[in-house]
């Protein structure tokens, strides 16, 4: 089975959000960029098929050279080879139209993309990605089994889970739930030496049409200061719940 993960460079969680020339572009400065926890997960899994079931896995990535430290810590956690698409996304179209060319290109049986990327949460390319290839598809995949060309998922859905029987080729936006988080590979020294011998190949863009194109970012209003209220005072988180939240 031939496996392809999408990897998404995107900020660490704990950085500081700015932007600028007017609130248009993303402030890069200063910012430690991570593989999307979404294909973090599915990465994982992935390295499970590869470990127990004899896989291939080959990892790929739409950006710009500065995105290669993250296909390289992927290649360290155990995938095999990288492919590093050369060019800024703008929009879902344009990525899953650039993926879907590889996937083609490479007869790759299963496709393990993040349900949504944590920059931009425009969660749209595993199912634009689906669509071009005429693979089947499972979105917000929290389990995964195979079998030769048949495939058991299990997606979560309000308030429980749905599970599924399909058949490969298939596409699936995987989350959290697709592996135990304790399960989550750190690289080790061997990893990351043997990375570095690793093939990482750079593609160059078919650039299809862009639909859309960001115009304007807006952070969220601070919050505001927190008032602590003693347990045994009611009366005064009454009196703040009236007078100043206005909810009673």
């Amino acid at each position: 089975m031939k496996i392809l993960v999408c990897i998404s460079h995107v900020p660490d969680t704990t950085s500081k959000i700015n932007f600028t020339n007017d609130n248009t572009e993303f402030d890069k400065n200063g910012v430690q960029f991570v593989i999307n926890p979404n294909d973090e997960f599915g990465l994982t899994r992935a390295m499970w098929f590869k470990e127990k079931q004899g896989a291939s896995v080959d990892v790929i990535n739409v950006g710009g050279a500065e995105t290669e430290p993250t296909l390289r810590k992927a290649l360290a956690i155990g995938a095999d080879a990288a492919i590093r698409i050369n060019t800024n996304p703008k929009d879902g179209h344009q990525v899953a139209i650039e993926l879907a060319n590889v996937v083609k290109e490479n007869g790759y049986d299963l496709v393990i993309a993040g349900r949504e990327s944590i920059d931009y949460n425009g969660g749209m390319v595993p199912g634009m990605l689906a669509e071009i290839l005429g693979a089947n598809f499972v979105a917000n995949c929290i389990g995964l089994e195979v079998e030769g060309d048949k495939a058991t998922a299990v997606r979560e859905m309000d308030g429980g889970k749905e599970t599924v029987e399909t058949s490969l080729p298939l596409v699936i936006g995987g989350q959290k739930g697709l592996v135990e988080e304790k399960d989550l590979k750190i690289p080790n020294m061997r990893g990351i030496m043997m990375a570095r011998q690793k093939p990482l190949n750079v593609v160059e863009p078919s650039n299809p049409e862009i639909f859309t194109d960001s115009v304007k970012f807006e952070k969220p209003e601070p919050k505001g200061e927190i008032t602590l209220v003693d347990a045994d005072n009611v009366g005064r988180l009454v009196e703040l719940l009236h007078n100043e939240a206005k909810v009673i």
